[in-house]
């Protein structure tokens, strides 16, 4: 493989900077690629997908159905809730039929996160507000309630808020499916050589994480607003599960399910066709 830089978009979140770690810090024999960082919130690497400025990157699962044309799936590293995922919370103990009549503030609208809400209520009000800023603007009263992504849905009982639902267990109850929340993507133009060096390489990264877990986790914690190591490794263990080292098909079947509703929903602008880097 020729000498060549990589730059990769994640999120950050520990369960990125975790199954990211040997890939970007000099862990594992890259055969020559030098893998470099990006790190914005998911929502803002949504964006950059959809203008294809990144060669990889992390995304939202819902900001597939926008990028399809552009990047190819990686069958490794995506974040996989089982029975747990994006949780609503609420200043005040709050019932799901509340949540229609109340602002809702969500950490952007290509996020999976808001696309569960929409197939949950589909009409509510809301606000876009950074995601380390949800739980914040909820307890202030700028929004009555707020979707939780990341570490929040580990620390929200520290402010003195409450659950009103977690999406994750939801979605597991209507489908028996894992929720699927983000994927890592990969630019058609670099060529099926490359993209498939990219998907070994990320699997020898996160295969690193899992064996050398302390010193992954001691990583990761930098990323966890709010959390100390053993919070920080259940928060890993949460989404860095067996989906992640590979999806398999039904993490696909997962993927498809979630978008395919969306589309019927009307909630993406067309059908989305799942085309995985093999």
């Amino acid at each position: 493989m020729e000498p060549r830089e990589i730059c990769i978009g994640h999120s950050p979140d520990p369960d990125d900077a975790f199954m990211f770690y040997a890939l970007t810090h000099g862990k594992i024999d890259t055969c020559g690629l030098t893998f470099t960082e990006k790190i914005e919130d998911i929502e803002s690497l949504n964006h950059r997908a959809v203008e294809g400025e990144l060669e990889v990157t992390a995304i939202s699962a819902h900001a597939y159905g926008y990028v399809m044309d552009t990047y190819a799936l990686l069958p490794n590293g995506g974040s996989f809730g089982d029975r747990c995922g994006p949780i609503i919370v609420a200043n005040r103990p709050m019932d799901v039929g509340e949540l229609a009549d109340v602002r809702i503030a969500v950490p952007g609208t290509m996020t999976s996160a808001y696309l569960l809400l929409k197939l949950l209520l589909m009409n509510f009000r809301f606000e876009v507000v950074p995601f380390d800023r949800v739980m914040e603007a909820v307890k202030s009263g700028e929004a009555e309630a707020g979707l939780l992504i990341h570490e929040g849905q580990l620390t929200y009982q520290q402010m003195g808020l409450h659950k009103v639902v977690d999406l994750g267990d939801w979605w597991h109850a209507d489908t028996g499916l894992p929720v699927p929340l983000g994927v890592n993507v990969v630019r058609k133009n670099l060529g099926k050589q490359l993209m498939r060096k990219i998907a070994d390489l990320l699997q020898q990264s996160i295969e690193y994480a899992h064996a050398h877990r302390e010193e992954a986790v001691a990583h990761a914690m930098k990323y966890g607003r709010g959390m100390d190591a053993a919070m920080t490794d259940h928060f890993v263990g949460m989404y860095v599960n067996p989906w992640t080292s590979n999806m398999g098909e039904k993490g696909r079947e997962a993927i498809a399910r979630l978008l395919t509703r969306g589309y019927h929903a009307a909630l993406l602008p067309r059908p989305v066709h799942l085309e995985f880097v093999e």
